[in-house]
């Protein structure tokens, strides 16, 4: 009988083409977490995420469940980080019921969006560089607020995405002025993001504030439910997941 484990990971994405496994690289962050999982246990061991982040793209905390028939070695995740590449790591190692699915059962995630008004090195890889007059924070919330009481996200969606629903229920939305780092930050949590969505309302928020959309125009741009009809131009690299959410009591620490 099989014991189901859960893996919290961070990882920097700037060197990997997103987290999925797919036919045309090797350069993921699945692959590389299964390939380690694989060596230190002797078998062959599948991961599923929480969520599918996409290239160049961030996780200050990730999930991924995976099944193993007998109890973890001595030391696992210390000997688990020695083989994972310095980019991603392994944070902490859970216990969850064997019908656990890291995807399906968590009920939010947060993504947070760094914009710097200063080129700055040490942000090079975290956020987007942004060499233009600073943006109006109080436009960019009016934009959010809209956002908010959005459901259907098909207009953020692009358009070879396949997804059953479009549908997106957003707990919160909020941009920040940063006045220390002189950046701006934006978060917003909710149930599920399709493909690109964060990135979307980034570049789509941005192009309002800069007066390139009317009120009424972003309006009926949110409204249009067509699938690719907003600016997906955000950088990846300002993008991080920073938080997943599961219900309380599912997880037991090892």
């Amino acid at each position: 009988m099989h014991q189901r484990y859960l893996l919290e990971l961070s990882y920097k994405g700037t060197a990997y083409n997103g987290w999925q496994v797919q036919k045309n690289t090797d350069n993921t962050i699945q692959r590389v977490v299964y390939e380690k999982l694989s060596v230190l246990l002797r078998q062959q061991i599948l991961v599923t995420a929480s969520g599918r982040t996409d290239a160049g793209v961030h996780a200050k905390q990730n999930f991924a469940h995976f099944d193993y028939d007998q109890e973890l070695p001595p030391g696992f995740l210390r000997r688990l980080n020695f083989l994972l590449p310095v980019d991603v790591a392994g944070r902490n190692i859970f216990s969850v019921p064997e019908n656990f699915n890291a995807r399906f059962d968590a009920i939010s995630r947060m993504y947070e969006y760094l914009i710097c008004y200063d080129k700055n090195p040490l942000l090079t890889d975290f956020s987007s560089y942004y060499p233009y007059p600073e943006l109006s924070a109080e436009k960019l919330n009016e934009a959010a607020a809209l956002i908010l009481k959005q459901t259907d996200f098909a207009a953020f969606s692009k358009k070879r995405t396949q997804v059953k629903t479009t549908i997106c229920h957003i707990e919160s939305a909020t941009w920040e002025l940063d006045a220390s780092q002189n950046m701006l930050r934006f978060r917003i949590t909710a149930n599920r993001f399709l493909r690109g969505m964060v990135r979307a309302i980034v570049a789509t928020s941005i192009r309002y504030a800069r007066n390139k959309l009317t009120l009424e125009q972003l309006i009926q741009l949110l409204e249009s439910r067509q699938p690719h009809k907003t600016d997906f131009s955000a950088p990846a690299q300002g993008l991080t997941l920073v938080s997943v959410n599961y219900k309380p009591g599912i997880m037991t620490k090892l």
